[in-house]
């Protein structure tokens, strides 16, 4: 069996092979979050299943590419749908992307999610900045396999997400009149949705989101030291007295209505860092 560095090894040698640019920013797009691709000017697409060592996304709107181009005269790289702790992959394997993206040359990170609500001021549709996290997963990416080059075995968690970003982000929402929120995102396995008493638990705990994803891919950006900004799609209100069912295709409609809005806060970001 290879080890994680084998794996980082070899990955990244064949997507270097393949890449005929450096990217400088990294993009991972979420569920139902495919619009942004319509921003980049594309110049290769290397498909998941023909990238050794990466996973499989198994997801309905997950569509499994890494997309390399431009985006406002910056080289970028953008996931076009990620990997779950819910799939079966390894907290290492989810990760792995990040590694490689740092190898590749990318300095800044973009993490885009769904998640639902938690906060009764943050209403389905809204656009969320994610300034702290919470992770219920119940593991990190950083245990197992340690290597020095992979980064501090240790690194601190003062400040996940950039407050660098999130500012320019704040800045660029105000003056494009986009109603933006800033909060708190809490991580559980899924796939299932919680349940009303989960939900009054993770409101007493402090979170105004909660999503599936997200937390490890932050985790190995830290550690790393790629410059991260997380922004979510508030698809379903988690209100646990006023709870109401939701399926994936609610959560996917919602997420594709608002999607516009989250492509140009991410496109002028790009354009401003």
């Amino acid at each position: 069996m290879k080890s994680l560095k084998e794996k980082l090894i070899e990955t990244t040698n064949f997507l270097k092979e393949k890449i005929k640019l450096t990217p400088e920013i990294g993009i991972v797009l979420g569920t139902g979050l495919n619009g942004l691709t319509n921003e980049i000017d594309i110049l290769q697409s290397v498909s998941y299943n023909e990238t050794p060592n990466f996973p499989v996304s198994t997801v309905e709107s997950h569509r499994g590419n890494l997309l390399i181009g431009t985006l406002n005269n910056k080289n970028v790289i953008a996931m076009q749908g990620r990997f779950h702790y819910y799939e079966g992959y390894s907290m290492q394997e989810i990760a792995l992307p990040i590694r490689i993206m740092k190898e590749l040359g990318v300095k800044i990170l973009i993490i885009s999610n769904a998640s639902g609500s938690l906060n009764p001021l943050f209403r389905k549709g809204s656009l969320m900045l994610i300034d702290d996290y919470i992770n219920l997963l119940g593991t990190t990416p950083l245990v197992g396999e340690y290597d020095a080059s992979f980064g501090n075995r240790f690194p601190e968690m003062s400040e996940p997400y950039s407050q660098r970003l999130i500012s320019i982000a704040e800045e660029i929402a105000l003056e494009h009149r986009i109603p933006i929120h800033k909060g708190v995102y809490a991580a559980m396995s899924g796939p299932c949705l919680e349940t009303r008493a989960e939900y009054r638990m993770l409101k007493l705990l402090g979170a105004d989101a909660i999503g599936m994803s997200t937390i490890p891919e932050t985790i190995v950006a830290k550690q790393i030291g790629l410059e991260t900004i997380g922004m979510s799609i508030l698809t379903d209100e988690c209100y646990p007295d006023n709870l109401k069912p939701v399926t994936l295709e609610e959560i996917i409609e919602v997420a594709s209505i608002t999607e516009p809005k989250l492509s140009k806060l991410v496109s002028e970001l790009v354009k401003r860092i």
